[in-house]
């Protein structure tokens, strides 16, 4: 082959192989979707069963949703976040310890809610619960407030739960949480 001839072939076939790697190489968004592809999003694999939120006065500043919350997936799915829109526009999830004097007080759940895999982890009262602060309105018994959850993957899964009267969990909330260290008595 003369000398003409290679230098035609050499950038003929760069091109060759470039446009074959540009074909067969896929983008983040590409890849990231195939993963997904393969598995559900978390939020589709987690059912809430037995919902409902305590009756409140919009002057109580607070109440509380509960329920079961059921992971059908093969792996752990962590909520970490919630909110509910049409009645406050805070919302954080929390858990009740046993204070340094002993006493149960609840606080706020930084590492979220974990649903293990094939289980249950259930929110209620004077244990792991949705608190729903700074109330916009009251919430009488029968009425219906809409959750939506947030999971670790950023999926999401929307519920509605009815409101119901309830005495009991009587908890204080715990000193570092926020300026407040008031007793929310009733939540």
């Amino acid at each position: 082959m003369t000398l003409a001839a290679r230098s035609l072939l050499i950038p003929t076939a760069v091109s060759a192989a470039l446009i074959l790697s540009a074909c067969a190489s896929t983008s983040p968004a590409e890849e990231d979707a195939a993963v997904q592809e393969g598995s559900a999003a978390q939020a589709d694999l987690v059912s809430v069963s037995d919902p409902w939120v305590k009756a409140a006065a919009a002057d109580d500043g607070m109440t509380a949703a509960f329920g079961i919350l059921t992971n059908e997936g093969e792996a752990e799915a962590l909520i970490v976040a919630a909110s509910a829109d049409d009645v406050s526009d805070m919302v954080e999830l929390h858990e009740v310890v046993s204070g340094d004097d002993g006493n149960m007080v609840m606080r706020e759940k930084d590492s979220g809610f974990p649903v293990p895999a094939g289980s249950e982890h259930e929110l209620s009262p004077g244990a792991d619960h949705i608190m729903i602060m700074g109330l916009a309105q009251d919430l009488e018994p029968g009425a219906e407030v809409t959750v939506t959850l947030e999971f670790e993957d950023g999926s999401t899964h929307e519920f509605t739960a009815p409101v119901k009267d309830f005495e009991g969990a009587n908890e204080n909330y715990d000193g570092d949480h926020g300026d407040s260290d008031d007793d929310h008595e009733g939540h």
